[in-house]
């Protein structure tokens, strides 16, 4: 079995966790996820089965969307509401006092990772050190927030959407506004909603792939992921030169493109530079 499943993780699940119990439901050790999901938040999980797999390097830069809540009033070690509780306070904000704030948040702006997280120091997971009660210095990386919407204003807290790049901490988002609000803030809960071209809708509950007689029914091709590009079928003699690894020449725009042999077979993803098509990565079968 090769290509894609987009799972709906279930809280309470480590990435790794699906990861293990899709191994089993494939029936093969080739399996990778795309983009970890923190145990308490569930949604979109892409994991790539079998061949699949050789597509995992391209989505880690994929962007991401997420809804979450936000608590105010709270501040924990983890900078969500699983953590041990630091500050405390009760809060009653409008949304006006919440909007005022966000556009701090908007576009490119510098994160510092949370302790609670898997970067390392010095060979150490950072989650490892926070567990021991250390806490080491963490320098402050770029991450660029696309869109970062007020959804409501609720009892359990402040719902809001983000569509952000790779390598931005929700929690530390949300941490990070609360500060911003002068009352401290952590997550209360976090649903990725995208992945890439992966949305919501596409996604299956874990339970219904972990009963199915069937899973290979939900499996997409691997080249759904690359659908923005556009498609170019080969002629044979091309083709016969991208299985070779061999780059040729064409007449084509500059850019990324998915190629196909003449009976459909998706080959590979390749890029157009100065009028020669060479191959980024290819899929065929060996």
């Amino acid at each position: 079995m090769n290509g894609i499943v987009i799972v709906d993780k279930p809280q309470d699940w480590t990435s790794q966790d699906v990861a293990a119990r899709l191994r089993r439901v494939f029936n093969t050790r080739r399996i990778g996820h795309g983009g970890t999901l923190d145990p308490m938040a569930t949604g979109v999980l892409p994991v790539f089965v079998g061949r699949g797999t050789r597509a995992v390097s391209f989505f880690e830069h994929a962007e991401k969307v997420y809804e979450t809540v936000l608590r105010p009033g709270i501040t924990t070690d983890t900078e969500d509401i699983t953590g041990t509780v630091l500050t405390q306070q009760e809060v009653c904000l409008t949304s006006e006092e919440i909007e005022a704030v966000l556009p701090r948040f908007r576009g490119e702006i510098l994160q510092t990772p949370p302790m609670y997280s898997a970067l390392k120091v010095d060979g150490k997971k950072l989650y490892e050190l926070a567990r021991k009660g250390v806490e080491v210095e963490r320098k402050p990386r770029p991450i660029t927030i696309h869109e970062l919407t007020l959804l409501k204003v609720a009892e359990d807290g402040i719902h809001l959407r983000v569509h952000c790049s790779k390598g931005t901490y929700i929690r530390t988002l949300c941490k990070d506004i609360g500060s911003a609000l002068g009352c401290g803030g952590c997550m209360a809960a976090l649903r990725r909603v995208q992945a890439g071209e992966y949305t919501a809708e596409q996604a299956v509950p874990l339970e219904t792939l972990l009963e199915s007689e069937n899973p290979e029914q939900y499996l997409l091709t691997v080249d759904s992921m690359f659908a923005s590009h556009p498609q170019v079928t080969l002629t044979p003699k091309q083709e016969l030169r991208c299985r070779n690894g061999n780059s040729f020449s064409v007449d084509m725009a500059q850019g990324t493109y998915r190629l196909y042999s003449q009976t459909g077979e998706f080959l590979a993803l390749a890029q157009v530079e100065d009028g020669v098509m060479s191959t980024i990565k290819s899929f065929f079968e060996v």
